[in-house]
């Protein structure tokens, strides 16, 4: 296979360079050139992922969950198969002011897991290397204790975005999602 570039003018004449003749068919239209091919780092996309599978990676998706698994198989979507994936829990017990976090987490195994690619917000590789660490400022917990703080962070935030929200209200502006409907 040739590796051709993007600025390469185009073959002249004749079939590209590599290309079988069948010494039967000499009459007739010579078969169309091919298409170009670009150069592997022209990947785009899906595609940049080949650097990543089988390693180990951590996902952020949009509903906020955090995801640790090894990367085993993607397609042209960036739909991942996640082997060893575990699921990873943080409930902050520090203020907002503190300059450094404190809190709790816990890691919820999962085995196989198949994420639409449309969902992932982040991904990155894991250092092997500070893997087993604990995440700075963080004790390892209880999945049920963290889940259950977590919980209850996520309410509370809820509950102060829905008063923001109703104050901007008052105010003439809209949230976003909360026009009206048109039936």
């Amino acid at each position: 296979m040739e590796h051709l570039n993007i600025h390469d003018p185009p073959q002249p004449g004749g079939p590209p360079p590599g290309a079988m003749m069948n010494p039967s068919s000499s009459s007739g239209p010579p078969p169309p050139p091919q298409a170009q091919q670009l150069p592997p780092q022209m990947f785009t996309t899906a595609a940049q992922l080949l650097d990543l599978t089988d390693k180990k990676l951590l996902l952020v998706l949009r509903d906020g969950r955090k995801l640790i698994g090894i990367l085993r198989s993607w397609d042209q979507f960036a739909n991942l198969v996640l082997q060893s994936t575990t699921e990873r829990v943080f409930a902050t017990t520090s203020t907002p002011e503190d300059p450094r976090p404190r809190g709790l987490f816990a890691n919820k195994p999962h085995g196989i897991f198949l994420v639409r690619g449309e969902n992932v917000l982040l991904l990155g590789e894991i250092d092997l290397d500070k893997d087993d660490d604990p995440p700075a400022g963080y004790e390892e917990a209880a999945w049920a204790v963290v889940e259950k703080l977590a919980n209850e962070q996520k309410a509370k935030e809820k509950a102060k975005e829905t008063k923001r929200l109703k104050k901007l209200a008052t105010l003439g502006f809209e949230g976003e999602n909360m026009g009206e409907i048109l039936l």
